[in-house]
């Protein structure tokens, strides 16, 4: 698929689950292909990746939201006063729990380019009483925030999502402050799979065949200015996939 339809399918996927959680019929999404609706310690994507103590703080329908493979603020080191970045916020968990850890000093940011997702993390936002917070549409390749302007930015497999992932990292390098930090969980193939053999293990919204492999995610970050990468693969999600926990950061 070209660029303008990988990203079309992705949206109408997204929104589609929007419209399901928002109308109170479940998570929207292809619960027994990708497990995303799962409650169990060992779901591979969705809220089981989050604690029960994290769920409690939020709104249901922020926690059903949760569509990704991991849980970024676990491993982001959030600290007092900072402004962090969510890329791909979808329902607003991971910003919602940010703001919590960055406390009424700091700011977390939602980037998500689906209307109905960012009409759900609004609202999940008023319900927890979270004001700290502000959701953007735009797109992760084009974040709309000056450069220099984030403390840590971090991300529940979205990166692997989009068609143009150099142009994804080279946005997380601009808006970083210099020792700014990236906190990203993601699905990531090993170096042996090639792109098409990752196609054959799922599709784009499963978040499977736009996956890049460990190398390319340290590759492509290191390329932008970035340092200290690393990847650490954390549970299969096919073979040859995995959930992975990717940390970086900005040059001084």
């Amino acid at each position: 698929m070209s660029t303008t339809d990988v990203r079309a399918h992705v949206r109408e996927r997204y929104a589609t689950a929007a419209a399901g959680i928002a109308s109170g019929c479940g998570c929207g999404c292809d619960c027994e292909s990708n497990g995303c609706c799962g409650e169990e310690p060992t779901t591979l994507f969705g809220q089981g990746l989050y604690s029960a103590a994290e769920r409690s703080e939020l709104p249901s329908s922020a926690v059903t939201a949760s569509l990704g493979c991991g849980n970024p603020v676990a491993v982001a080191d959030l600290r007092e006063g900072e402004t962090v970045l969510d890329l791909g916020s979808g329902g607003g968990i991971d910003v919602l729990l940010s703001a919590k850890r960055v406390g009424p000093t700091g700011l977390a940011y939602g980037l998500d380019m689906t209307d109905e997702m960012l009409a759900l993390a609004e609202r999940n936002a008023r319900e927890a009483g979270v004001t700290n917070v502000r959701f953007l549409k735009g797109l992760i390749e084009e974040i709309p925030l000056p450069a220099g302007s984030i403390d840590v930015v971090i991300s529940n497999c979205v990166v692997n999502l989009s068609p143009e992932t150099e142009r994804v990292f080279a946005e997380i390098a601009r808006v970083l402050r210099p020792g700014g930090r990236v906190g990203i969980t993601d699905v990531v193939a090993e170096d042996r799979l090639s792109p098409a053999e990752r196609a054959e293990r799922g599709s784009f919204v499963g978040c499977i065949a736009g996956a890049r492999s460990v190398s390319e995610y340290r590759r492509g970050l290191g390329a932008v200015g970035l340092e200290n990468v690393e990847v650490t693969l954390t549970h299969p999600v096919a073979d040859g996939m995995h959930g992975a926990i990717v940390r970086a950061r900005k040059r001084l």
